[in-house]
């Protein structure tokens, strides 16, 4: 069974089809780009898979329960997480205390109860880690202010691992990154694959070559490929869409 389904997903925006008839799926353990020019609609794709917009038409079907409709708490408590959702990142924090809160809100506990969060075992246990897989232990009490932005952007995937989460949505997790800083991030998503499934949008063409199994291409909200990243590579309409006559 795929661990995520989507089929003939549709969103518009007055007239403009942004997610035009979609289908896509992931199998478990792998990890899927989705890639595509400016203007694409991966973003908007992606945001219907977290539950921040709600499709005209279509399904999301994930580990065999439909999630079209539910809002995105329910879909991070059935085990689909998507980075950069939680915005309550604590500058005054530290990394550990950040990742235990995520850990907390995922339980259902507000965040008005976060000095528990600090020392409590069942929080801080799963949260550090969390923390050693994003190769953050040694940062875990450490301010975030004081972080690099490489780092926020390891601690904001960490707390994605730390509710739990079996299938990772990443939206553009190098964007603004140093190239340093991009090759730890495609080093932790290449540990990362086969134990999570993970959905990749990213414009780091070398990056996305390097790490995805598969990948769908999207050209005015539509997937006009699907495969290998030498079938992609190689596909036609593909290189005279986005990839152009770059070599990768």
């Amino acid at each position: 069974m795929n661990h995520l389904e989507v089929r003939g997903l549709v969103k518009r925006f007055g007239g403009l089809l942004a997610t035009d008839h979609v289908d896509l799926d992931l199998v478990r353990g792998e990890l899927h780009a989705v890639i595509g020019p400016n203007g694409a609609g991966k973003t908007t794709l992606i945001n219907q898979l977290s539950g921040e917009i709600i499709p005209d038409e279509g399904r999301i079907v994930f580990d065999g329960r439909d999630l079209t409709r539910e809002p995105p708490n329910q879909r991070a408590m059935a085990g689909l997480g998507r980075s950069f959702q939680i915005t309550s990142v604590f500058n005054d924090f530290t990394v550990l205390q950040n990742a235990a809160l995520a850990v907390q809100a995922h339980a259902g506990h507000s965040f008005r109860f976060w000095r528990p969060a600090a020392s409590e075992p069942a929080l801080t246990k799963p949260a550090m880690a969390a923390l050693e897989q994003v190769g953050l232990a040694a940062r875990a009490h450490t301010p975030v202010a004081v972080l690099a932005h490489g780092e926020r952007r390891q601690l904001e995937i960490a707390m994605v691992l730390a509710t739990g989460a079996k299938c990772l949505l990443l939206d553009e997790p190098m964007a603004g990154m140093s190239p340093a800083e991009s090759e730890a991030v495609v080093a932790l998503l290449r540990q990362l694959k086969g134990e999570h499934t993970i959905l990749l949008v990213e414009h780091d063409m070398d990056a996305v070559f390097a790490l995805a199994d598969r990948l769908t291409v999207l050209v005015y909200g539509r997937p006009i490929a699907t495969g290998t990243p030498e079938q992609i590579r190689n596909h036609p309409e593909v290189r005279e869409a986005y990839l152009g006559d770059q070599e990768h």
